[in-house]
């Protein structure tokens, strides 16, 4: 008998192995099939104009004020994300570790991680571009930071509580305040964490496309023009290569397809380099 169940748990082992083995090699065999196709023909489509110019009313062109539109929404919501994420993940790893209101926020963050994007669209949509009448680059930069908020926020706690309490002691010993202690030893040590913690949570919102749908939704202009009408952000719809891809990949015209394809191209390269840049520096911070 006993010989009988060794065998069928061996059996049930090697079973899910292979399962798992085979399931591991479709998704990445998917994974590069959808990045070769998205290069393949994306790649046709980069030219001088296409870096350089702008598709007038949707004619074509090219998209450079769509990159320099998600540069800016993208600039914005990191400056308004990442300080509360990071002083979020300070007072959930340095003061509240086991308190109840450090589980309350811990819980919601682990909530707003798993909400969809679109919810959170529609609900800066209420608050902000209901009320000023306008759709605005500002409103899709709060709706992408609200979305980077949760992940700045656990990734810095879990980088800051793998430092050794043993630093923090020796600090408190000599008499560092623990404000000191923890910006300048603290930090210190989990830099190379934080650091990635950040990269992960840009490139989670750099292919958004829902929240900005409803906040900053599209523009086929400059996001300012000219340059120092820089209010225009606050303002008008702003463009973003997200909302263009949608726009154009959905066109009747062989061209402005061509140039979806090249846009979605620059995302997939800039989500692809964010990770793998993320990934080293995490690789860095455990030798």
């Amino acid at each position: 008998m006993k010989k009988k169940a060794v065998i069928k748990r061996r059996a049930l082992d090697n079973f899910m192995k292979v399962v798992s083995f085979v399931a591991a090699m479709a998704g990445i065999f998917f994974l590069f099939w959808i990045i070769a196709v998205v290069f393949a023909r994306g790649f046709s489509s980069f030219n001088k104009e296409f870096f350089t110019g702008i598709s007038v009313d949707g004619a074509e062109g090219g998209v450079a004020n769509a990159i320099l539109g998600t540069l800016i929404i993208t600039l914005i919501a990191t400056f308004i994300g990442v300080p509360l994420g990071i002083l979020g993940g300070i007072f959930l790893s340095e003061f509240g570790r086991n308190s109840k209101i450090g589980n309350i926020i811990r819980f919601s963050a682990n909530v707003m991680m798993g909400m969809p994007s679109i919810i959170i669209g529609l609900f800066v949509y209420t608050v902000i571009v209901f009320n000023t009448k306008t759709f605005s680059g500002f409103a899709g930069a709060v709706a992408l930071s609200i979305i980077m908020f949760p992940v700045v926020l656990r990734t810095t706690e879990d980088m800051l509580s793998l430092v050794p309490n043993s630093l923090r002691e020796a600090a408190l010993a000599i008499g560092t305040p623990r404000w000191k202690t923890t910006l300048q030893i603290v930090f210190r040590a989990s830099k190379t964490g934080l650091l990635t913690g950040v990269l992960l949570a840009v490139a989670r919102v750099s292919g958004e496309t829902a929240p900005l749908l409803f906040t900053a939704l599209n523009s086929y202009f400059w996001p300012f023009e000219p340059w120092w009408k820089f209010w225009h952000i606050f303002t008008h719809p702003t463009p973003n290569l997200t909302v263009t891809i949608n726009d154009y990949a959905m066109s009747p015209f062989d061209g402005l397809n061509k140039i979806a394809w090249g846009a979605s191209l620059i995302i997939t390269a800039s989500v692809l380099l964010l990770n793998i840049s993320a990934r080293i520096l995490l690789r860095e911070g455990k030798k």
